[in-house]
């Protein structure tokens, strides 16, 4: 008998604010947090915006020491998890500890780190190299840190499926609370990679838009889309069974229905062209809800503004919705904040918890015109006020890995 699994807390840190309210307030605004890469000096590179988290300083949002021995997407999700448990009331020193878990991925981990330590190596010689390289580096560290920092001492892992890393994270972290490995998960994504191996690795690989123009550099469905723009974040839900939310009297937010995860099994970086495989994870995860395309009046899309993720999850989205994708409301947050690459699942999922509570659709911003094919309702030119019953995220990652979760109005 499967458990039913509710939102009672969320943390962000973004391209448009460090934290949940910030975040929402610069969504529901239609801010753009796209601009000139301040990181390094991007005079030989092709790609010269990126979505960059603004004004985060590490000590002042959590322990000074522990900062030191973090790298930033570390850092980022450490913050976003004490936000979410705050959010949720938890007292960690309440619980029991080998109850609540963690599953926060991260698609690369710190490129930096290897960046830094790999010029010091050929500088000064390999006795140089920063001894604590390695757990700075690998991406496990963001789950293993969220534990430290917030002592949960139960399931503790991280999912890396490339972009679909946050959405993966969450429907794992759901599926631990329905079959009762956990009471409470502490799940999401986190990235910090605008570097310049970063930044020249995807523009080499055609991946990055080259557009110089913050408000059309990231335009999801729009016939003129060039690529994406790197962003930088965390999201970061606590999720809990029903019934022990209840009894704690805890805000319920929203609740977790439905999961689908699948493969494409076509190319490294390209989506399977009939969009077959995003397809299916989102019919999975309708049928585990038990319902119909036509109930769901949302989706928060990848969106990535390549050519061909918008053109292959259209037709994912068609070919799962049928006559419905007609009529559903689609938007792409990175048409604000950039692609999170691994964050953008947590990040997303946010927004469709926030959308529910506040029955608000935002816009994708800086899109102006589609082509033939792209021929849904991407919510251009301005946001959409509605209630929102079920929204669905999505989220296709680098291998062809592709995964869906679905939210519900809480309802007892």
């Amino acid at each position: 008998m499967k458990r039913r699994v509710v939102v009672t807390g969320l943390g962000a840190v973004t391209p448009l604010g460090n934290d949940v309210d910030s975040f929402w307030a610069g969504i529901r605004a239609g801010k753009v947090g796209i601009g000139e890469i301040t990181k390094f000096d991007t005079t030989d590179f092709k790609a010269k915006l990126a979505a960059e988290v603004k004004d985060f300083v590490a000590k002042d949002r959590m322990d000074f020491k522990s900062a030191k021995r973090m790298e930033l997407f570390s850092q980022y999700a450490v913050v976003a998890a004490q936000e979410a448990l705050e959010d949720a009331k938890i007292d960690m020193n309440k619980e029991d500890p080998f109850r609540v878990g963690v599953i926060v991925g991260s698609g690369i981990g710190s490129l930096q780190s290897m960046e830094r330590e790999e010029h010091r190596m050929l500088e000064k010689g390999p006795s140089r190299v920063d001894p604590l390289l390695v757990p700075k580096m690998i991406t496990n560290m963001a789950a293993g840190n969220v534990s430290i920092a917030t002592g949960a001492r139960g399931k503790c892992t991280n999912v890396v499926t490339a972009c679909a890393s946050g959405t993966n994270c969450i429907g794992d972290a759901y599926r631990a609370i329905q079959y009762g490995d956990a009471d409470v998960m502490i799940a999401g994504g986190t990235e910090g990679s605008v570097c310049p191996i970063g930044v020249a690795g995807f523009t080499s690989l055609t991946a990055l838009t080259t557009c110089d123009d913050p408000m059309r550099a990231s335009i999801p469905f729009d016939k003129e889309r060039s690529g994406f723009v790197m962003g930088e974040g965390a999201g970061v839900v606590i999720m809990e069974e029903l019934e022990r939310a209840k009894a704690r009297g805890a805000n319920i937010l929203a609740e977790v229905v439905g999961y689908g995860a699948t493969a494409d099994a076509y190319h490294i970086t390209s989506p399977i062209e009939d969009g077959s495989g995003a397809a299916r994870a989102m019919a999975d995860a309708m049928k585990e809800a038990g319902v119909n395309p036509d109930q769901v009046e949302y989706i928060n899309a990848h969106g990535t503004s390549t050519h061909h993720n918008d053109l292959f999850e259209t037709r994912a989205i068609k070919a799962a919705f049928g006559e419905a994708a007609k009529k559903v409301k689609i938007n792409s947050t990175k048409s604000m904040v950039g692609h999170l690459l691994g964050a953008a699942g947590g990040v997303e999922f946010i927004v469709c918890v926030k959308s529910i509570l506040d029955g608000f659709i935002h816009q994708t911003v800086g899109t102006r015109e589609t082509e033939e094919d792209l021929d849904l309702d991407y919510v251009i030119g301005s946001p959409v006020e509605q209630e929102v019953n079920y929204a669905m995220s999505n989220s296709l990652g680098f291998g062809g890995h592709n995964a869906t979760l679905l939210i519900k109005k809480y309802q007892d």
